[in-house]
């Protein structure tokens, strides 16, 4: 593996790095709507759209939020703004229970792609972990170095999103997540969840660069909340190769969750234009490339006789024309000077293509 190229991570059933499509993440989250068959339905759903895994978010209310701290807030803000119900209510009513972890687990093995989950819940990860692929920190936990550390010592990959956070919060749980594992996956993330356009202001992909160049071994992803696929185009084109985007079945569903998620067309079209993207990005060696090797004789020039040319004759640049096309053994002209003051050892056609070997 050459010095500073990411490590691979290995899910079990899918490789996610270079040389490695773009795997994508469909994160269910709560909008299963407290229904087991229905959560089953979108893993089934997101196989059919192109997922590799479907992601779900295991907690209880009063291990997550404090219905103390955010109704002193002095009123409910951001996305959370349109919630109906309390903080503490709708994280309680969104609950995954943990009985229905292993027909998630089984459902997503009867459609091919990995089950994972995010565990905002250290006393659950002994259950979870011999069901999931691999885990996800969600950017709210980005500064829990505790739960990066049990999930980096899993032997799982882990997916760690960092919306809200500075530079310095990132090194900080990447140092705990690397004492560890390699097996992680870097994600920009931007945690604005209203699904205004105007989020795309803040979505600074370019951040991917900076983590290319501080941990040049680290696979890099995005984990994203707007609308359409546009960012991740563009988050593929810098590198990333792990796309986490919501799922449901119908964003106007109500629910915390459904607003700012894609359905199965948008998810598919989404992936569709990502492998195109990703065949249109190629290597990195510029070269003529396999479709090209017609069309590089049919457009380039070569140095042909402007007129007649009799055997014997010293070549002068008045005599020569550089048109198309360029057979391979024409010379094309910034090669002219090999050709000029030498003696033609043949008979040149006006507009025949004038070889080194027809000159001595």
């Amino acid at each position: 593996m050459a010095q500073n190229q990411p490590v691979t991570l290995d899910t079990g059933r899918f490789k996610v790095g270079p040389n490695h499509t773009t795997y994508f993440i469909a994160d269910i989250a709560a909008n299963h709507d407290g229904d087991l068959e229905r959560a089953k339905e979108l893993i089934y759903l997101c196989a059919e759209a192109g997922a590799n895994a479907a992601k779900f978010q295991n907690f209880k209310a009063e291990t997550i939020v404090s219905d103390y701290g955010f109704r002193n807030l002095g009123g409910q803000q951001s996305h959370q703004a349109s919630w109906d119900k309390s903080v503490f209510e709708t994280y309680a009513a969104a609950a995954l229970p943990m009985e229905w972890t292993r027909e998630l687990y089984e459902t997503c093995e009867k459609a091919e792609i990995d089950y994972f989950t995010a565990p905002y819940d250290l006393q659950m990860m002994n259950e979870l972990s011999q069901y999931v692929a691999a885990w996800k920190l969600g950017s709210g936990d980005i500064t829990w170095h505790e739960s990066i550390e049990r999930m980096a010592s899993d032997g799982k990959p882990l997916f760690m999103a960092t919306g809200a956070a500075n530079m310095d919060e990132v090194d900080l749980a990447m140092k705990a997540a690397l004492k560890r594992t390699d097996q992680i996956c870097l994600m920009q993330c931007n945690t604005n969840y209203t699904g205004s356009l105007e989020n795309f202001r803040h979505v600074a992909l370019n951040v991917l660069k900076t983590y290319a160049q501080r941990y040049p071994k680290t696979v890099l992803g995005l984990s994203d909340h707007t609308p359409g696929h546009a960012t991740v185009l563009g988050a593929v084109a810098l590198g990333a190769r792990a796309v986490e985007k919501h799922f449901t079945d119908n964003s106007k569903r109500g629910g915390p969750d459904h607003g700012f998620s894609m359905d199965p067309t948008s998810w598919r079209e989404m992936v569709d234009r990502t492998r195109e993207l990703e065949l249109a990005l190629g290597p990195i060696e510029k070269r003529v490339m396999d479709n090209e090797q017609e069309t590089v004789i049919l457009q380039r020039r070569a140095v042909r006789a402007k007129e007649d040319i009799p055997a014997g004759t010293v070549l002068r640049e008045e005599m020569l024309i550089p048109l198309r096309p360029c057979p391979e053994d024409g010379v094309p002209p910034y090669r002219i000077g090999e050709l000029l003051a030498k003696t033609t050892n043949r008979d040149i056609p006006a507009s025949d293509a004038v070889r080194i070997e027809d000159v001595s």
